[in-house]
């Protein structure tokens, strides 16, 4: 198939492309930004039909002869947003090309060539990565869009934020829900016998994938309208519930579990840094737990700092929850309480507020082990010289590894080379880029770095993250929280 179907099809695929360019070119002059006129001209609607045509010719000749569909696609007027789901490749983009619907993308595609061009005429919100104001701008965008009455085309979006490989549904994002607005659930089915669509962080690259896919001698897709989901005045105040109400139902119709951890949690996981995450981790459960607060993630990076000071002078000093909600600027609910729990390690309605700050630090920059330490090192270390001994060493690593217990004889007496019984930042640092790998020497010398759920996981796992992402330990919210002494 390398040498005979693949580069035919590669080469129609190329000419399809080709053929759309000057169409989309042509009618996607003029500012992007412009409400598009109603009715739409008639040689817009031709374009329009030839750009679908297109398409479609081109997804068959790659060996998509039948993509099946179910259902009906609502109007513009009905459903102003369709959520689809579940993400799991870039051929996610058939359903796209049918139905030329908005979708939320890069700034940096409308410059790719050519494709750029095809992107640019279907009015696509596009997100900056340069711009901080950029996500806030990109909601308000898509609320002005589906609170227009349907006189903008309608808006694709993917909640999950980000590829899986179909075996469970992610938390979903809320941009999509946060207007409030009735949307329209999409499933999507590739029921093909080998799996050549999966593009995942774990596994095949894109260009692996678009070679054995189009070597595949006929491959399905099928999409899915579910009916449209209108939200209750609670869903419309909680665009989370309504996020998670929605999912339910796709994931019932998927015949799949859901999990509520998110990439971000992957992401935690599987950290470059040199405190590499054990399997039996509770960051992952303190990470969904911050965010049931409602905090957002710049927020919580900006706050680290107030946070340290305040705890840096308490040196220690126990905080109740009254206190520990203050600190936060969140009411008391049962998240704050389970979060609290994290840290009441004696059950005696207190905490150490620099043990939250160690983890906090962990989850918003997880590669940047020395910041985190150095943080610690801030909070813990004496008024003098900033030196810590044993015992503040062993909580440190301990909040940031998220484990019940660890043993840091063997890693103190290498950084005290001079038997003072205490070292500073500086010791640590300087062992640290002398020793690159020490948290696998010292730390979890029996538990390598080829166990973790970074490389090939002990055991195989229903959805192919790392064992603590599977579906069936992952209800959120109805299980008992978990505290670090467990």
């Amino acid at each position: 198939m390398t040498l005979t179907l693949f580069p035919i099809r590669l080469l129609l695929a190329a000419v399809m492309m080709l053929l759309a360019w000057p169409l989309a070119l042509v009618a996607s002059l003029g500012s992007a930004e412009q409400e598009p006129e109603q009715p739409l001209a008639l040689w817009r609607r031709v374009v329009d039909v030839l750009l679908k045509a297109i398409m479609r010719t081109m997804w068959f000749a790659g060996g998509f002869h039948r993509v099946a569909v179910k259902g009906r696609q609502a109007l513009p007027a009905e459903a102003a947003i369709l959520t689809l789901a579940p993400h799991s490749s870039y051929f996610d983009a058939i359903p796209v090309t049918m139905t030329m619907s908005s979708i939320v993308m890069k700034a940096e595609s409308r410059d790719i060539p050519i494709w750029g061009t095809l992107i640019k005429y279907i009015r696509p919100v596009f997100v900056s990565r340069m711009d901080q104001d950029s996500r806030r701008k990109t909601v308000e965008v898509i609320r002005r869009r589906a609170q227009s009455s349907g006189k903008w085309p309608q808006i694709m979006i993917f909640p999950e934020g980000t590829c899986t490989n179909r075996t469970c549904l992610i938390t979903f994002k809320p941009g999509a829900f946060i207007p409030g607005v009735p949307v329209q659930p999409v499933v999507l089915r590739y029921p093909n016998k080998l799996d050549t669509i999966t593009w995942t962080w774990q596994g095949p690259g894109a260009l692996k994938i678009l070679w054995l896919t189009l070597c595949q001698f006929h491959n399905q897709v099928e999409i899915e309208f579910l009916p449209v989901y209108t939200p209750s005045e609670d869903e419309k105040q909680d665009p989370t519930l309504y996020a998670s109400n929605v999912r339910r139902v796709m994931a019932e119709a998927l015949g799949v579990s859901v999990t509520d951890y998110t990439f971000e949690d992957c992401q935690l996981a599987l950290a470059e840094g040199q405190l590499r995450l054990p399997a039996d981790t509770c960051l992952l459960e303190f990470a969904r737990l911050v965010r049931g607060l409602g905090l957002k993630p710049e927020k919580l990076e900006r706050d680290l700092d107030r946070h340290a000071e305040s705890a840096r002078l308490k040196q220690g000093g126990s905080l109740t929850l009254p206190k520990f909600a203050a600190q936060l600027e969140v009411p008391e609910s049962q998240a704050l309480e389970d979060l609290f729990a994290l840290f009441d390690e004696r059950g005696g309605g207190e905490m150490d507020m620099r043990e939250y700050v160690v983890a906090l630090s962990v989850v918003c920059r997880p590669s940047q082990t020395l910041d985190t330490i150095q943080l610690a090192f801030k909070m813990y270390g004496s008024q003098e010289d900033g030196s810590i001994d044993e015992h503040a060493l062993a909580g440190i690593l301990k909040t940031a590894l998220g484990v019940a217990e660890l043993a840091v004889t063997d890693l103190f007496r290498a950084i005290d080379q001079e038997a003072k019984g205490r070292i500073t930042f500086a010791d640590f640092e300087r062992f640290a880029e002398a020793y690159p790998d020490f948290a696998e020497e010292y730390l979890y010398p029996e538990q390598t770095h080829s166990q973790s759920c970074a490389q090939t996981p002990p055991a195989p796992t229903p959805n192919g993250f790392c064992a603590d992402f599977s579906p069936e330990n992952s209800a959120a919210g109805t299980e008992p929280f978990h505290k670090k002494l467990d």
